[in-house]
């Protein structure tokens, strides 16, 4: 059966975007902009758009600028938001398991607050048929990062961290970039998710990453998440000024089809 599309989103936005330095040295990563459009606000514009309703966002470095620009409503969106006083020392899923609360209400959207990405990716993975479901698109020898191995049927078998284009060699199973967009399942958040992310941060593991959290999930629980193809559509990870180029690039406006004010 499929999930049915969630009302509610997590994003990630508590980090401190050092790469991006000296643009975060006044203001977070998220809030960025990709010709003139703050990296969250295109988030949660989309977000918008599939008919997400309530949105928590963890913040942490700069938490005031981004709680002043987004504010407690934004459009339709109810905005809510999770501080975490200890971003600088630990890891995304770190700022996750402070979302708990919200993941173990139902069917979530969660995100990354440094994609800047086109509204079919979300209408793509509102509309799969699995119960999970991530986005990902071809891994591009430009590219860096994590990246997932497909099993025949399109589900995630397996989840690489720190993969560049020499990765990318003949014989070696093809690669594609996870785009930090996923829609969870309600009862799987319940049943394997938030209790495995319970114990990893038991553990002490708060330095720990959410892909790392998903590979353990896929190859040690067995959650099925689907790979969700999104090779002909604008996105771009922004971690470097010359990511933030790239992204300006590919979404000049005459060119782009993300969602609009």
């Amino acid at each position: 059966m499929a999930c049915k599309s969630p009302r509610q989103a997590v994003i990630l936005a508590a980090g401190f975007g050092s790469r991006l330095r000296p643009l975060t040295d006044l203001r977070p990563k998220p809030l960025v902009e990709v010709n003139g459009t703050p990296i969250l606000h295109n988030a949660l514009r989309n977000l918008e758009a599939v008919g997400v309703e309530e949105v928590t966002i963890v913040v942490g470095y700069r938490k005031d600028a981004i709680e002043y620009s987004c504010g407690r409503r934004f459009r339709s969106l109810e905005i809510s938001y999770v501080e975490s006083d200890v971003f600088d020392r630990t890891g995304s899923a770190y700022s996750l398991w402070l979302a708990r609360h919200v993941l173990l209400t139902g069917n979530t959207y969660l995100l990354e607050g440094d994609v800047f990405f086109e509204l079919d990716a979300l209408r793509r993975l509102a509309t799969s048929q699995s119960q999970n479901a991530a986005a990902v698109a071809h891994f591009e020898a430009s590219m860096e990062g994590s990246a997932v191995v497909m099993t025949d049927h399109g589900h995630i078998a397996e989840l690489r961290m720190g993969q560049t284009a020499e990765h990318l060699t003949n014989g070696s199973p093809q690669l594609f970039k996870t785009m930090n967009l996923i829609r969870f399942s309600g009862e799987d958040l319940r049943t394997t998710i938030v209790p495995h992310l319970d114990d990893l941060i038991d553990a002490g593991a708060v330095k720990s990453y959410c892909e790392e959290l998903l590979s353990q999930l896929v190859q040690q629980k067995g959650l099925q998440i689907a790979a969700v193809r999104c090779d002909d559509l604008k996105w771009y990870e922004i971690d470097s000024e010359d990511d933030l180029l790239m992204a300006e690039r590919i979404f000049a406006p005459e060119a782009t089809t993300a969602a609009q004010p």
